[in-house]
């Protein structure tokens, strides 16, 4: 696990409601920070994606639990929806009332895999859905650049991490659906356009993505919960280089907490590469190199099987997470 310190540092993660938001919310309250959790989910409001059981208010619990065990964070949700302007300005609002500082921006607002029409023509597509998801996945995060960013470049050493699906050398190939493709190609220039942006501020933006997550809407699909996840492996075989969220979280984590971040400002990341360049692991003590699995082996035909790309940390990390 990462051992960076983030103590003082402040974040907002917009978009922790579940999945890797959650886990990248829960990694930084456990190195130390104040997160600020952002969503539409809550205890007495349920979001368009229809999953009650997950809330940004559970969110933020994690978060403090996690700060707790570790170095003392604390988690703090806000039920925010970012396509509406002036709710996205009143959290940043806050955020300066409260803390007078933001360290750490995780862009990971979604919420549009049931829009997704995969190996759909667009002229077959649902066009209101299609339409919806650049609102959900475009939109949501240039708004939330807008209002937050004034405050992250007060210091320097900020970081904006947009998360995405694929990398994108992985995403040169077509993901199968018009809308979802460009939605989710966006985010990389998004990063490359705020690299230069920051850069006189002293300020680092990359892309991100995790590989092959294991989130709860995953679990739900497959039948399986966390600690019985191998039993979907025989429905679909690709599963096996599935990763947990805690994989991404840790990814960030480290990021932030690297004084040589800067060396990636403009670039496309995976959760994989960064286990890699900082030495951690999975929740199984394992680091999953998805893309190069499904670069190497479903799309280039290469005999092999995912447990060849499901490998114990290396002890020559090239990297550091302090």
């Amino acid at each position: 696990m990462p051992t960076g310190d983030l103590s003082g540092r402040v974040a907002l993660v917009a978009g922790a409601t579940r999945g890797a938001g959650r886990a990248m919310a829960v990694e930084l309250g456990r190195a130390g920070a104040v997160v600020y959790v952002t969503g539409r989910t809550t205890r007495d409001a349920v979001s368009e994606v229809g999953r009650p059981s997950e809330t940004i208010e559970e969110t933020a619990e994690l978060v403090t639990a996690a700060g707790a065990e570790g170095n003392g964070g604390t988690g703090i949700a806000v039920p925010t929806d970012h396509l509406e302007p002036a709710r996205v300005r009143a959290l940043v609002e806050r955020i300066d009332r409260e803390q007078g500082r933001l360290d750490v921006l995780v862009n990971s607002v979604w919420g549009g895999d049931r829009l997704i029409q995969f190996d759909t023509k667009v002229w077959d597509l649902d066009l209101a859905g299609g339409l919806r998801m650049f609102r959900l996945g475009i939109d949501t995060h240039v708004i939330t650049h807008h209002f937050a960013l004034p405050l992250l470049i007060r210091r320097p050493g900020g970081l904006v991490v947009e998360v995405t699906d694929g990398t994108e050398e992985f995403n040169r190939v077509y993901r199968d659906s018009l809308c979802f493709d460009i939605t989710k190609s966006v985010p990389h220039r998004i990063a490359f356009g705020l690299a230069g942006e920051l850069a006189e501020y002293g300020g680092t933006a990359v892309s991100l993505t995790p590989g092959f997550l294991r989130s709860e809407e995953m679990l739900d699909h497959f039948g399986v919960i966390e600690e019985t996840w191998r039993d979907a492996i025989a429905e679909e075989p690709h599963f096996a280089i599935a990763e947990s969220p805690a994989l991404i979280g840790r990814a960030v984590r480290a990021l932030a907490a690297d004084p040589e971040k800067a060396r990636f400002t403009g670039r496309s990341l995976s959760s994989g590469q960064l286990a890699r360049e900082y030495g951690f692991t999975d929740t199984d003590g394992s680091q999953p190199d998805c893309f190069r699995y499904f670069e190497e082996v479903v799309r280039g035909g290469k005999d092999a099987g995912p447990e060849d790309y499901r490998v114990p940390a290396s002890s020559s990390s090239s990297g550091t997470g302090e």
